[in-house]
């Protein structure tokens, strides 16, 4: 075993002492993943509140502006002005100033107090599908229980035949925080580690020292252990770092172990700083690094489920999506901090990054052509 790690504690305290003397190197390790986890963070969220909204009321009646006081109440809307037309509320919308139009006809209250439908028309901005969503469901919903209340009174019943009694299981608040946070600390660990490791030997090729180590009594596994555990230590310092700001800033409670939560990082940090180590071996220059590794990005974002579930991919996608770390690491922090789950719930997930861990540092280390006697 030993000679199959030759040289590995040489190489290590080598890269402990590179790593710590450059000041530039620390500080885009751990700076732009901070700023990024507090970025995303404040930004990654799916409760729309206070969209503009302008209102065309033409009855001018106190249960008019009853209902708009309604739709305001959910806090979903805000009210940013009033128009005299059809026409000025549309080109409100068109023109972009308002996100949802509100016409309420002049017949609203005598058909209201007639026992007739009363008719309310709602102009959604469908151009973003999100805020469009939010705002059809919060409007069907306002003017729904106004309905009900409405046959309640006039049937004389107290209360409604069917009652449904949701119970939110793991995140009852519904915190946009407690989803994301946990897939934007697997996304901003993969940009910082994967890029650490990518410029690693491109950057010896570059400096001229490459060819010492070729020379040097080193095998090629103690070199590329040697050269990964440095970042190991500073991934794992960062992690703690970021679950540290998940809980105290974004109160993103954590529900399982810690222990589970370590673990698991452990293991992802690993496969990612042998993804690249092998991006490494392949580019010739740290521009080549660099490209090799922004590639790996947007799939990590958009098909591992960090935002979007993967079950509603095109099979292609879905599969392609089972490739990356990322999506298990995301599968593993979801269900340990919010439903806190053990490891042994998730162990295929633990297999699959240990697998895939153990494949990528092969292949980074088979692909480093040193001659060894």
């Amino acid at each position: 075993m030993s000679k199959i790690f030759r040289g590995f504690r040489a190489i290590l305290y080598k890269e402990f002492i590179v790593v710590l003397r450059d000041p530039m190197t620390l500080f885009f390790l751990f700076f732009p993943p901070l700023v990024e986890m507090i970025a995303f963070g404040y930004a990654l969220d799916n409760d729309v509140k206070h969209m503009a909204t302008v209102v065309l009321n033409e009855d001018q009646t106190p249960e008019s502006r009853q209902l708009v006081d309604r739709f305001v109440n959910t806090q979903t809307f805000r009210v940013v002005g009033q128009v005299q037309s059809v026409s000025e509320l549309a080109a409100a919308i068109r023109k972009g100033k308002a996100y949802i139009g509100l016409q309420i006809p002049p017949d609203f209250t005598r058909n209201l107090r007639a026992g007739r439908t009363a008719h309310v028309q709602v102009l959604i901005d469908g151009s973003n599908s999100t805020t469009a969503l939010q705002a059809l469901n919060t409007a069907l919903g306002v003017t729904l229980s106004q309905a009900v209340a409405a046959l309640l009174a006039e049937s004389g019943r107290k209360e409604v035949p069917i009652e449904v009694r949701p119970q939110v299981l793991y995140n009852p608040a519904m915190r946009s925080p407690n989803f994301f946070i946990p897939g934007v600390i697997g996304v901003v660990l993969q940009i910082a580690t994967t890029f650490a490791t990518a410029m690693s030997l491109v950057r010896e090729r570059e400096r001229g020292t490459l060819e010492q180590l070729l020379v040097s009594p080193l095998s090629r596994w103690g070199l590329m252990l040697g050269k990964l555990t440095p970042y190991l230590c500073i991934g794992m310092t960062m992690s703690l770092v970021l679950f540290s700001i998940m809980h105290w800033l974004f109160a993103v409670p954590i529900a399982g172990s810690l222990v589970a939560l370590f673990v698991s990082t452990l293991i992802y940090v690993f496969a990612l700083l042998s993804l690249g180590l092998l991006i490494s071996t392949r580019a010739q220059n740290q521009m080549q690094a660099l490209q090799m590794s922004i590639t790996l990005i947007l799939p990590s974002v958009f098909f591992s489920g960090f935002i979007f579930p993967r079950e509603t991919m095109p099979w292609i996608f879905y599969a392609i999506g089972s490739c990356l770390p990322t999506t298990y690491f995301i599968d593993l922090m979801r269900a340990i901090i919010l439903r806190g789950a053990s490891l042994g719930d998730f162990w295929m997930h633990l297999c699959i990054l240990s697998g895939m861990g153990i494949v990528l540092f092969v292949a980074c280390s088979l692909r480093f052509k040193q001659k060894i006697a």
